[in-house]
């Protein structure tokens, strides 16, 4: 089948004030290139004026509205967009998909020289992924990684944590294959937790890098320079260099590794993050809110279920009893009101309701949803907010509480629900695809998988975990089912971790969780009671000796249990 797709290309200067452009459009044919087709535009009496003066744009449009932009002559890029918006328009003939809704790109005069954008930028963000190694993960090492990775100016779009399958190792490291050693390698890269990240180059000026040991020899420049002229010392930018470069000389890069190809990095963000496009756009923020005591009692449903209607997502809630001390932090921009005193008798009189809250612009939402800090200024700013709907007689104060920054909203989020860990593991009867669906749910409860490792449970091993019942008559068969195949050891990590895993799994035999908890794993994926499809601790003394003794890391006593 023959189609065409159009292509307007424009070509701009900037001189005098004014822009001057020449617009062409060219009609792709049967989708064939040539990489010896050549146009000598020297000879092209139309452009003469603009020789020396002009760099190439070249827009990209779909019924009129500009959907990409690409500025300079960076001939890969823009071959690989044609190519992609070719693939896309076969795919919308053939009914695979639909037309996205593009947003159109503004084609934006500059004032000023210094505020031109980069020739070597281009509209469409460019990504790369990086995969921080299990070795790396377990020695803690990711925190360290992704610090220099924004330090640097870049930007981590969105991130994961995972054990990759043995296909997604093969594809993502396909250029090695050949490689004597590569099957151990594929072994190692599928036998741990593995962190990915997408990465973008931001939209600012990088700051400049510091280099612990200067190599002039690994200097080389990722973009080439395209300009005939040198720009004035004063106007030029400093050139950026990849990702990859950037971590080996910070002598990391063998800890993660890293995929720039463009081609290559958009087929791994769909095989990685289906839902990228429309999950980078989202800001998701997590803050503590609280209902004080006299809401908590009246009106605890109500809110709730406002809070519900207006998109949030409560991933953790407890009652609380403040003590003095808690109640004075938290009310302290009152402690020069006269009913200060009143005030903290009345939030340490009874349970307080704290939440914490999920949502795209989470801080912000909440902020114009519960209104100003006392009744007077709300009823007279914000009439429709909760702090005027719930307000209480004889205490002129907001009744819900929200942290006032994002990183107070960690500190506090931390302090009222200490994370807690816990030992948790999918059985080897478990297949890949119901693996990958009880990682989800894990996730989808708000667990953090902290560490993760795929292991045949030998006896030995078993019975580090299965202490309680080694002395069982049946634990044999325990032993039978676990020499099946290899297990996923997992460390979860979340407030409440080691009752609320126990929750999530259901009860022991898969019949019975089926009437009294459909929705659980052992419901949903248990065969029977010895291949019930999951296993944790039972308390967090029990779940603290076992990670010890499976991951040989201290987990640290917690002497409030949580």
């Amino acid at each position: 089948m023959n189609f065409c797709i159009s292509l307007s290309i424009e070509i701009v200067h900037h001189g005098c004030g004014h822009w001057k452009s020449i617009k062409t459009s060219v009609c792709l044919l049967t989708c064939f290139f040539s990489p010896n087709c050549m146009a000598e535009a020297d000879n092209i009496v139309t452009l003469q004026s603009f020789r020396d003066k002009c760099e190439p744009v070249f827009l990209f449009s779909v019924n009129g509205k500009i959907i990409a932009k690409i500025i300079g002559a960076n001939a890969p890029l823009v071959n690989q967009k044609i190519i992609n918006l070719i693939d896309e328009e076969r795919k919308i003939e053939a009914g695979e998909m639909v037309r996205p809704q593009y947003h159109e790109i503004a084609f934006v005069d500059s004032d000023a020289e210094d505020g031109e954008e980069s020739p070597y930028e281009s509209a469409e963000q460019l990504y790369s992924i990086a995969i921080i190694k299990p070795d790396a993960v377990i020695a803690r090492k990711s925190l360290e990684i992704k610090k220099k990775i924004l330090e640097a100016g870049f930007v981590i779009e969105i991130e994961d944590k995972r054990v990759l399958t043995e296909q997604q190792v093969r594809d993502f490291y396909s250029r090695i294959a050949d490689q004597p050693d590569f099957e151990d390698f594929v072994l190692f890269m599928t036998n741990g937790l593995s962190h990915i990240l997408v990465i973008s180059q931001g939209n600012e000026e990088q700051p400049a890098w510091e280099e612990t040991e200067p190599n002039p020899e690994t200097e080389t420049k990722v973009y080439e320079d395209y300009h005939h002229e040198v720009a004035p010392p004063t106007l030029r930018k400093e050139k950026r260099y990849s990702l990859q470069e950037y971590l080996e000389r910070q002598h990391i890069s063998q800890l993660c590794d890293i995929e720039e190809s463009i081609a290559n990095v958009n087929k791994f963000i769909d095989m990685f993050f289906p839902d990228f496009k429309s999950m980078k756009n989202l800001k998701l923020e997590k803050i503590l809110a609280l209902l004080r005591p006299d809401l908590f009692q009246e009106k605890k449903e109500n809110v709730l279920g406002i809070i519900h209607d207006e998109g949030f997502k409560i991933l953790m809630q407890r009652p609380i009893v403040l003590s003095e001390e808690e109640a004075q932090t938290l009310c302290k921009e009152y402690e020069n009101e006269d009913y200060f005193e009143n005030l903290i008798k009345k939030m340490t009189s009874g349970p307080s309701l704290a939440l914490v809250l999920l949502r795209d612009n989470c801080l912000q939402h909440w902020k114009e949803l519960i209104g100003p800090s006392s009744v007077e200024k709300a009823k007279t700013s914000l009439p429709e907010s909760l702090c005027v709907q719930f307000a209480v007689e004889g205490l002129p104060i907001n009744q819900l509480y929200g942290s006032d920054s994002l990183e107070t909203a960690e500190k506090e989020i931390q302090y009222f629900f200490p994370p807690q860990q816990t030992l948790a593991l999918i059985k080897p009867h478990v297949t890949q695809e119901q693996r990958e669906e009880i990682l989800k749910y894990i996730k989808e409860a708000g667990f953090e998988i902290t560490q993760m490792k795929e292991m045949l449970l030998n006896e030995e091993a078993a019975d580090k975990i299965y202490s309680k019942i080694k002395t069982k008559d049946f634990y044999k068969d325990v032993l039978e089912v676990l020499s099946e195949g290899l297990s996923l050891v997992m460390i979860l990590t979340k407030w409440n971790a080691v009752s609320d895993w126990r929750r999530l799994m259901g009860p022991v035999d898969p019949d019975e969780a089926k009437l009294l908890s459909p929705d659980s794993i052992r419901a949903q994926f248990g065969a029977s009671v010895l291949k019930n499809a999951v296993h944790g601790s039972s308390n967090i003394h029990e779940a603290m000796e076992t990670i010890n003794q499976m991951f040989e890391v201290l987990v640290p006593e917690n002497p409030e249990g949580n």
